[in-house]
């Protein structure tokens, strides 16, 4: 944006573009970080119940965390 439309941004919502954008990335990580736990928990009841095994308990919390750290790279 160019300085006329971020002033014109600032007036309409109060706020910086850039709070905009980090208010929207924390929400976006909050997001994924309640997916990541949602995923173990998922896994470690299946794996307690015996319908998944140690392995598939690992791997799926391994693959939900590697999303949450490319996500958490791309927000920064």
């Amino acid at each position: 944006m160019n300085a006329a439309q971020q002033t014109a941004f600032q007036a309409g919502s109060g706020i910086t573009p850039a709070t905009m954008l980090t208010a929207i990335a924390s929400m976006v990580l909050v997001l994924a970080f309640v997916w990541v736990i949602w995923v173990a928990l998922g896994t470690f009841r299946a794996w307690q119940e015996g319908q998944a095994t140690l392995f598939d308990l690992t791997w799926s919390t391994l693959r939900a965390s590697l999303v949450l750290m490319v996500l958490g790279f791309y927000l920064r």
